[in-house]
C-alpha cells in the first residue's frame, strides 16, 4: 500500500486513569490533527519555527500547553504581562492559519466508570473514536486506499506497550466500522521536537475545557472551532468531536 498525503498527529489532555480522578479536570481528551504533508513542510513546520525564533531565538525549545499556563525557566519572559500577551497572541495565529483537520474525543471520566462495570481504558477509546472518523475524512479525500501514519509521543514502556495494542486491535478490525483501517502507528520521543505534536498539545485542554465549562470564555476553542471535520449540515459533535458518554 503506498503511503497517503496526510500526516495525523495525536495527543492527550488529561489523565486517562480511572482509580482516582481530578474534580477539577474530570475528563480525558484526544485530538487528532489530520495534515497534509505538503501543507506541513511548507506552512505549518516554517511558521512554529518563526515564532520560536521570536520568542527563544532558537527553534529547538518544545512548545508544551502546560508550561505556557505555569511558565518555568524556559517561559519566563511569560511573566511580563505584556509579553504573556504578544505571545498567546502569536500562539492563536500560529493555530488558527495551520491548515488542518480537528477531530477530537472527549471522555467524561466519572459518567464513564459509573455507567460501566468493566470499562477500558480511556486512552484506547478515544483513539477508537477519532481513528473511525479520520478513516471516514481520509477516504472522503480520496486517500482510503493508502496508509497513513499515526504519530504519538512515548510516554514509557508500559503505556506504549498498551498504546500499540489497542491500536493494533482498532486497525485490524475491532472498530464500529467493522474492517481494516489503513493506518500505522509512529512513536516518537518528545525530544524529536514535533511540530505536529505541539500543535495538537496546543489543542487538546481547550477541548477538554469546553466541555466541563461550555459558558466560560475561551478563545483558545474558538480558534480550533472552525478546524473541526463536520457533516454536511456543518455539525461537530459525533463528526468531529465525539462527547462519551
Amino acid at each position: 500500500m503506498p503511503f497517503s498525503d496526510y500526516l495525523v498527529f495525536v495527543d492527550e489532555s488529561g489523565d486517562h486513569g480511572l482509580a482516582s480522578v481530578d474534580p477539577n479536570y474530570p475528563v480525558f481528551v484526544l485530538a487528532c490533527c489530520l495534515i497534509a504533508k505538503r501543507d506541513y513542510v511548507e506552512q505549518v513546520s516554517p511558521a512554529l519555527q518563526r515564532l520560536k525564533f521570536a520568542y527563544w531565538g532558537h527553534d529547538e525549545q518544545v512548545l508544551h500547553e502546560h508550561e505556557i499556563r505555569k511558565p518555568n525557566k524556559d517561559y519566563a519572559f511569560l511573566f511580563n504581562p505584556q509579553r504573556r500577551a504578544e505571545f498567546l497572541a502569536s500562539i492563536n495565529e500560529f493555530v488558527e492559519r495551520a491548515p488542518f483537520k480537528l477531530v477530537a474525543a472527549v471522555i467524561k471520566k466519572i459518567d464513564y466508570a459509573r455507567r460501566y462495570a468493566l470499562p477500558v481504558n480511556p486512552y484506547g477509546l478515544a483513539l477508537e473514536f477519532g481513528l473511525e472518523r479520520l478513516a471516514h475524512q481520509l477516504e472522503a479525500l480520496g486517500q482510503g486506499e493508502r496508509v497513513t501514519q499515526v504519530i504519538v509521543e512515548k510516554r514509557g514502556r508500559r503505556e506504549d506497550d498498551e498504546l500499540e495494542l489497542a491500536f493494533r486491535r482498532i486497525r485490524d478490525g475491532g472498530n464500529a466500522l467493522g474492517r481494516r483501517l489503513p493506518f500505522e502507528l509512529v512513536m516518537i520521543p518528545k525530544s524529536s521536537n514535533s511540530t505536529g505534536l505541539q500543535l495538537a498539545d496546543l489543542i487538546a485542554r481547550p477541548v477538554g475545557i469546553k466541555i466541563l465549562r461550555p459558558d466560560q470564555p475561551n478563545r483558545a476553542y474558538d480558534i480550533v472551532a472552525g478546524k473541526f471535520r463536520r457533516s454536511p449540515a456543518e455539525e461537530i459533535r459525533g463528526w468531529g468531536l465525539k462527547v462519551f458518554p
